[in-house]
């Protein structure tokens, strides 16, 4: 089955290509595809938000797509950034400002504080009903940043069980681990159940 990743996003194409190379013939970013598709994010939560980007590449190009939308929820922000994650201090992707909104937020706020990524993750593929998943990876957030490797708020996030943050972890590593490595594992036992 060839996929098209219904994202824009290198870091979140590399990440996904990396743990679903495995089980599809050829996996696709939109750009690879040719395809130009950006879909806006109407959705209150990250499962309907990943099915409103699925569904639209889907419906564009007749492919099978797959999307992923994903963020930090932190405890003590009420579960912000949440499905705002990357557009959280305002222009999308900017993860200085998200994550310098992040720091000025939690000011006086002290450790641990708790926070999980969450990723949902939707595959729609023609005639077939939309298979959703969601993964969790609980953690703390720092006070400040540690590591070069990752994206977003990476640096900042120590996963449970970890002393070290997403940003320092390597990408097997953190791909073993992530949210979205959890939530394509579910994927992955859902397509392998329909055979």
């Amino acid at each position: 089955m060839k996929l098209l990743i219904a994202s824009n996003n290198a870091h979140k194409i590399k990440e996904i290509k990396e743990i679903v190379g495995g089980f599809f013939d050829e996996v696709l970013s939109l750009k690879e595809a040719g395809v130009a598709c950006e879909a806006e994010e109407t959705g209150s939560t990250f499962e309907e938000n990943a099915r409103i980007k699925a569904e639209a590449v889907l419906n564009l190009t007749g492919c099978a797509a797959l999307a992923d939308d994903s963020g930090l929820m932190v405890d003590a922000l009420f579960g912000a950034p949440g499905v705002h994650s990357a557009r959280y201090a305002g222009e999308h992707g900017d993860d200085a400002a998200n994550n310098a909104l992040l720091m000025k937020n939690l000011e006086g706020v002290p450790a641990p504080r708790s926070a999980q990524f969450v990723s949902a993750v939707a595959l729609a593929r023609p005639d077939r009903p939309v298979l959703i998943v969601t993964g969790v990876c609980k953690g703390q957030v720092t006070q400040e940043p540690h590591g070069d490797n990752g994206f977003g708020y990476d640096p900042f996030f120590v996963p449970e069980g970890m002393t070290r943050t997403f940003a320092e972890l390597s990408p097997d590593i953190k791909n073993a681990i992530s949210h979205r490595s959890r939530a394509l594992a579910q994927l992955r036992r859902q397509l392998e159940e329909e055979q």
